[in-house]
């Protein structure tokens, strides 16, 4: 593992077809319900900054619970099987400590519905983001595993 880059796994079966999760995961709408985990902030509000037809290109402006904010970008779009967003454009106190996150989304079919498999790699932007952002990591995964959860009802 680059000692730039901090990684946290979550993975959940869903009983969600992989084209309709994939079509929540964009809904901006439903943004909020991303509730954050200890210092990780929930999301207050998003919205499309610019929307592709395509979905490639898509920009999404997010504001947190804790006011900061950071824009999402669609740099992969693959239904029903995977999504790949960039993370960037952080404000403080994130700005300081990562040049941008990954988060990539895979969707296989299981005898429930999907296996939904959701990655995140955090690029440090120095010193302090190396030695902060495998704890961001940790605290990320456990919000995201939740935010799964929730996805799902």
């Amino acid at each position: 593992m680059s000692s730039r880059v901090a990684r946290t796994v979550c993975e959940r079966e869903v009983r969600l077809p992989a084209e309709v999760f994939l079509e929540r995961i964009l809904d901006v709408e439903r943004w909020p319900s991303f509730r954050g985990w200890g210092p990780i902030p929930g999301i207050r509000c998003a919205r499309f900054r610019r929307r592709t037809p395509e979905g490639v290109g898509s920009e999404i402006e997010v504001v947190n619970a804790d006011g900061s904010s950071h824009v999402e970008e669609v740099v992969e779009w693959r239904p029903p099987r995977s999504l790949v967003m960039r993370m960037s454009g952080f404000s403080p106190p994130l700005a300081g400590l990562a040049s941008h996150f990954v988060e990539t989304w895979s969707l296989a079919p299981s005898a429930g519905g999907t296996r939904v498999t959701r990655s995140f790699e955090l690029h440090a932007a120095g010193w302090r983001g190396r030695l902060v952002l495998p704890l961001v990591a940790w605290l990320l995964g456990r919000a995201a595993a939740r935010h799964m959860r929730e996805m799902d009802a």
